[in-house]
Formats: structure tokens, sequence, C-alpha cells
């Protein structure tokens, strides 16, 4: 395993390589500021993965280098499109990997001894789900950023690390049915905050999130049956209450009519994957600014465009071999607790994907959320790694020692 996870790790060095040798020759003269890129992503690189061969060898290492993988294909083509973009998105890269080792490293003893604080993450999912809602600002059409001066973030990625959290402390030690109550009202309150919010991405992940657990920590298929029908009854009630949610849906089924103006995004993002084709177009060579929003939302569309399918497919297959990594550490932990947090955790990330790919190429409703590790944005990412740091922990087994504490 250790010689495949170097020759992996020397390909993503070469990936990088290639990539900025590319994007530097675009400029004229050549850009310098490529060759600075490559070397703080190998440093990085480098450097977390010594970390964590010497001091956690027990530990999942592929999980971050599949992470890191993603991350490099997105800082590639951030420096493409926006190289102030770029930057940010690097710095906000190093601030993750920095939390993640953080956590990683402070974590001595395991996650057990969280398991304990269920009403203070329940408050807290309830504060953060619901703070954009009095204190947010839109934009585009999601009242779901929360602005403080020069600085903005979404409070609703805090609330989705803390409701599993929640979820997992309070579904940890079920015996009854009248135990799922509390997390029934819980649920059904972050989600009704993501509606008023027009945070439709959100909604949906976390009633991902949700369902997963509950199944998980019941083993029934009657509550998945009866969550799906309360879901589906509440996004029919939204759709009669909310003209925004009719408005998707109306963009959804037939985006032609509605071209030049409510569908143009979802158009233009169909346009640009059919144009790549197979191969792409070539780094440097399509036509970006024809996308909108394509430093987050619809990156995955330039990407295509530039990098072909291939591509595409290739982020897709990093996500869900990332997803099967995670779940494998959470399939193997030995106790409740710390088993619905990392399966919490990694469907987030792999339902987050599908939800924002499914958007740009049509497959279902456009929802503005962005592609784990991919996408511009620091809160984003910095959550993303936040939520790697706690499956690394689980797939190291350091919290089996105290599993015997949580039964």
């Amino acid at each position: 395993m250790t010689k495949k996870l170097k020759i992996l790790q020397i390909s993503i060095y070469i990936f990088i390589f290639f990539g900025f040798l590319n994007l530097a020759f675009l400029g004229k003269p050549i850009d310098p500021m490529a060759g600075v890129f490559f070397a703080v992503l190998i440093i990085i690189i480098s450097l977390t993965t010594w970390v964590l061969k010497k001091y956690y060898p027990m530990g999942d290492r592929l999980i971050f280098l599949l992470a890191i993988s993603l991350c490099s294909i997105g800082l590639i083509m951030l420096f493409r499109l926006n190289k102030a973009t770029a930057m940010k998105q690097l710095v906000w890269l190093v601030i993750g990997i920095f939390s993640f080792l953080i956590i990683v490293i402070y974590l001595k003893k395991g996650l057990i001894k969280f398991s304990k604080y269920r009403y203070a993450f329940l408050v807290g999912t309830i504060i953060f789900m619901a703070m954009a809602t009095f204190f947010g600002v839109e934009i585009f059409g999601a009242k779901n950023w929360v602005k403080i001066g020069s600085f903005g973030f979404q409070p609703s990625e805090f609330g989705k690390i803390l409701l599993i959290l929640y979820l997992s402390t309070a579904l940890s030690r079920l015996t009854s049915r009248k135990q799922l109550i509390e997390p029934g009202i819980v649920i059904s309150i972050a989600l009704g905050f993501m509606v008023i919010q027009k945070d439709l991405g959100t909604a949906l992940i976390i009633f991902a999130i949700s369902v997963t657990m509950v199944y998980l920590a019941t083993s029934k298929k009657l509550y998945v049956f009866i969550s799906l029908g309360l879901f589906s009854a509440g996004g029919l009630a939204s759709y009669v209450m909310f003209s925004h949610i009719r408005r998707r849906i109306m963009i959804w089924l037939d985006p032609w009519v509605y071209v030049y103006n409510e569908s143009y995004q979802v158009v233009q993002s169909m346009y640009a994957i059919a144009m790549g084709g197979l191969f792409g177009r070539g780094l440097g060579m399509g036509h970006p600014g024809y996308v909108a929003v394509n430093e987050s939302d619809f990156i995955f569309s330039v990407i295509c465009e530039e990098m072909g399918l291939l591509m595409g497919f290739a982020i897709l297959i990093l996500h869900f071999l990332l997803f099967y990594r995670s779940i494998r550490s959470a399939i193997h932990a030995e106790n409740n607790f710390t088993k619905l947090l990392a399966s919490g955790l990694s469907v987030m990330i792999a339902s987050q994907t599908l939800v924002i790919v499914g958007g740009v190429t049509g497959f279902i409703p456009l929802t503005g959320i962005t592609l784990p590790f991919v996408s511009y944005g620091g809160t984003s990412l910095l959550i993303s790694f936040l939520s790697l740091s706690i499956i690394q922990k689980v797939s190291e087994g350091d919290e089996f020692l105290e599993g015997d504490e949580h039964g």
C-alpha cells in the first residue's frame, strides 16, 4: 500500500507540474506566479503526507491524497480564470490543511469524548442554521451569506457539521422510538431555515445526511420512507408558497424556453461541457467568460470545456473514491458515535458533489453550492478539511481505545 501511495503522490506532483507549466507559458512574458503556486503545493503536500506517515501510520493516508488531487485541479483552473482568486484559494487551502493537521494531532485520545456535548451541538446547530435568516445578505438569489465588514461566510456550512455532531450524539444512544422526536424536530428546523433562506442545495444535503444517519442508527426502512414522504410534502408546500422554487423547477423542466433570461446560466453551462468534448479544448483555449459564476458554482463546466469530459469523469471518480475510503473508515469504527459521525461527514461531501454536478448538467434543478475541494470558496474549503480531519482520526483507530465508554 505504501508503494501505491508513493506512486499516487508522484502522479499528483507530475500533474501539478504540467498544469502550472502550461499556465506559465500562457502568459506573455512567462508568468513566474505559476512556479510559486507549484512550489507551495508541493511543499504542503510533502509536509502533510510526511506528518501523517511518521506520526499516524495506521490512518488512511489515501483520504488526504484524494482530497489534494481535487484541490490541485481546482487551483489550476482558478489560476487560469483569475490569479487573484486563485491566490485567495491557495491561502484558504493552507489554512484548511493547517486546521486538518491541528485537529488530527490535537485529538490524541480520540473523538468519543465529544459525545457528551449533545446539547451544545444542538444549540450551535440552531444558531448557525438561523443566522443568515436574520443577519444575512442575498447573493445570487439565496440569503445564505453573513457579512462582517469585508469578510463574508456561510453560517450553514458550520451548521452542517454541528448538525452531524448533534445527530451522532443523539442517535448513538437510541433505545426507543420516542428518542427520535427531538432529532426530528431539529432536522425540521434546520430544513425550514434553509427554505426561508432559499438555499435549496443545502436543504437537499441536510436531508440526505439526516436520512442516512437515521437509517444507520435504526436499520429501519420505514423511517426512510416516512422521511421521504415528509420531505416530498414539504417540497410540495414550498413549491406552492415560494415563487423562487417554482422558477427553479420551471427552468429545470424546459431550460431552452427561457434561454435568454432565467435559464441562461444552465444553458451556457451545458454548452461549455458539450464544446469541450472528450479531451477538451485545451487549458487556456476555452471561453469560460460565457459561463456565469465560473469560479464557484459552475467550475465543473469550465473544467470540462478546457480539460474535457475525461477530466470531469476523473473529478467524479476521485470524489467517489474519497467517499468510499471515508465510509470504509466509518464501517470499521467500533462505537456508534464515531461510526455515525464519519458516515454523516462522508455523505455530506458526497451529496454536495452530486447536487452541484447534477445541477450544472441539468439532471436536477440548479442549486447554488460549491463543488467540494474544487470550487472557489474559503468557508467551503475549510469545512471540507475539518470534516476530513475527523474522518482521518476515525480511520486511525485512536477512538477505539475508549469505545467501551460509549457502547
